[in-house]
């Protein structure tokens, strides 16, 4: 057995960056339609809550602690979205370039990728992220004269979600983000993962179901 070392080469890991983002709006049978690109993501901050204990108490002692469910939030922040977010913002667009606000807001999927880095290198993967039935919050949005610093609008979302069932798993529960990281999975399944999510000449980019991701990503059997 070998002693315990910290900071060696090549494993002084971390994580950068916000890019590749995809929306994913919900159609009315539920399933997730074609997904869109999404320029100008500036971040997403991921915000679970929940998951607090709950101590019991017996016999003059700590008895026992529960924990409470744990939900998956996030915020996106954007220079700029896709038209097809406009329903996911509370927005109807009634004809070309006029909507109508305080609508009924759509679900969606969202997807996403951040760098892996090291001190070896800034670049030896990344991650992807999916996150399920999302719903977008009203956002405050401050426009400000043009001054001698002029800057771009940055909007900015936050989002719940509802947790989706990995279909097929009952040890499971339903999750409602799933993250993938480049440098331990499998090329082979991670590049078919890919082409679900960005579509290429054959097919549509669409986001496949926790169920459908947990059976892509099984190493082979033997």
């Amino acid at each position: 057995m070998a002693a315990l070392t910290w900071d060696d080469t090549g494993k002084r890991q971390y994580e950068m960056g916000t890019d590749h983002g995809v929306l994913y709006p919900m159609t009315a049978g539920g399933t997730y339609g074609t997904g869109v690109a999404w320029n100008g993501l500036t971040a997403v901050t991921e915000s679970p809550e929940g998951a607090e204990a709950n101590d019991m108490y017996a016999d003059n002692i700590k008895y026992a602690s529960l924990r409470s469910a744990e939900t998956f939030g996030a915020t996106i922040e954007a220079y700029t979205f896709p038209d097809e977010f406009i329903p996911c913002d509370g927005g109807a667009e009634v004809t070309d370039g006029v909507v109508f606000g305080q609508q009924s807001r759509s679900k969606f999927g969202f997807s996403y990728r951040t760098r892996i880095g090291n001190d070896v290198s800034q670049d030896t993967g990344y991650k992807l992220h999916l996150v399920y039935g999302a719903t977008a919050s009203p956002s405050e949005k401050s426009y400000e004269t043009i001054n001698d610093t002029p800057e771009g609008m940055t909007f900015s979302w936050e989002i719940d979600t509802d947790p989706v069932a990995v279909a097929g798993h009952p040890e499971l529960k339903p999750v409602a983000s799933i993250t993938i990281d480049s440098t331990k999975v499998d090329k082979g399944k991670l590049a078919a993962l890919e082409k679900k999510l960005y579509g290429d000449t054959t097919g549509e980019p669409t986001l496949p179901l926790p169920g459908e991701v947990y059976t892509m990503m099984q190493p082979a059997e033997d």
